[in-house]
């Protein structure tokens, strides 16, 4: 017999690389079908590409992602990037893109998958954020102020969407050993890392645990955000 969880289809954005490649590998292990959203192909049941800023393209990947797959009662948003720039010489243009990659990128998959959960009155969020967003950080305001917008997003629509069976919620992982980070990083000096507790980085699988916990496991979770930061934050 099939189990309940192996019906259901998951959407992951950012599933090409890093965390969202170990996202949609842990859920696909556990039986869902996972339908991939990025800038290039992913390695999922179905990939979709596209820049998730752009409400169309997101819009129409969902729309293909229901045709072929069926109704997706999971998203996973996990599409984003990092820079360190000064406060002083963050441009415009670079403090808006980051707000619409990465605050911009979670509402337009919300909103296009929202009304079916609520339709089917179940479903579950999980947003990405960053222990930046907590702790805050030095030569990253707009990453951690985009990452911040994020939680305030969840733990909003986890208020208003709980009542009627859909689940959103927050995993703000701590610098992660992914591509994302260059091997001259700060976040990968000896120095660093001997300020965490656990002295070292978190893995993407690590992360991909945590989210796993909170779409199949974490049925009390409403509105939570769980830091995978390796003590940074506590």
């Amino acid at each position: 017999m099939t189990s309940p969880t192996s019906r259901r289809v998951a959407i992951v954005t950012g599933a090409a690389s890093g965390i969202g490649a170990c996202v949609a590998a842990s859920l696909r292990s556990s039986g869902h079908r996972v339908v991939g959203f990025d800038l290039v192909e992913s390695d999922t049941d179905l990939s979709c590409t596209g820049d998730v800023s752009d409400v169309s393209a997101v819009s129409d990947a969902v729309a293909r992602a229901t045709d072929e797959l069926g109704p997706i009662d999971t998203v996973v948003s996990v599409a984003g990037y990092y820079e360190m720039i000064p406060f002083s010489e963050i441009t415009e243009a670079q403090w808006t893109r980051m707000l619409r990659v990465h605050l911009g990128g979670l509402t337009n998959v919300v909103r296009a998958t929202l009304p079916g959960m609520l339709e089917r009155k179940q479903g579950t969020i999980v947003a990405v954020s960053s222990e930046l967003a907590i702790g805050g950080g030095d030569l990253d305001a707009h990453y951690a102020a985009a990452k911040g917008a994020i939680i305030g997003f969840v733990r909003s629509l986890a208020v208003e969407v709980a009542p009627k069976g859909v689940r959103v919620n927050s995993v703000a992982p701590g610098p992660c050993d992914t591509p994302l980070l260059a091997p001259d990083s700060p976040w990968r000096a000896r120095g660093y890392l001997d300020t965490l507790p656990a002295r070292r980085l978190a893995s993407p699988d690590e992360v991909a645990t945590a989210v796993q916990f909170l779409v199949d496991d974490g049925s009390f979770m409403v509105g939570e955000v769980i830091s995978v930061n390796s003590g940074a934050v506590i």
